[in-house]
């Protein structure tokens, strides 16, 4: 299944994010595991109107450096109007990422 989002920063793969943990990586970075089972859209933007950049394979975690009201979307992990920036440019619906909080983990996006 595909997921409409956009995100910015760097996208790993390791055993504990399988398992549905949040990592911190050894630079520092906490990356947050994408709902099992879904391929998610990261887009342009906070919304599904917004360009496709890539979609992310099964079992990723991504970091959210910051997050960013936008278009309002269900998911596996709720209905939500945030938008997690996972790179420069690209954002993904916060309601595909485990990210243990229905709002906000990272500062807002400007």
């Amino acid at each position: 299944m595909g997921v409409e989002e956009n995100a910015v920063g760097t996208v790993t793969t390791d055993e504990s994010d399988a398992a549905g943990e949040v990592t911190t990586l050894a630079a520092g970075t906490v990356v947050y595991p994408i709902a099992p089972g879904y391929r998610v859209n990261v887009r342009r933007g906070p919304g599904t109107q917004y360009g496709i950049v890539r979609t992310l394979p099964y079992g990723m975690s991504v970091p959210v450096y910051c997050q960013k009201p936008g278009e309002q979307v269900s998911g596996p992990y709720g209905t939500s109007n945030l938008w997690d920036n996972i790179a420069n440019g690209q954002f993904v619906s916060d309601a595909y990422v485990k990210t243990g909080s229905d709002g906000y983990i990272a500062p807002r996006c400007d």
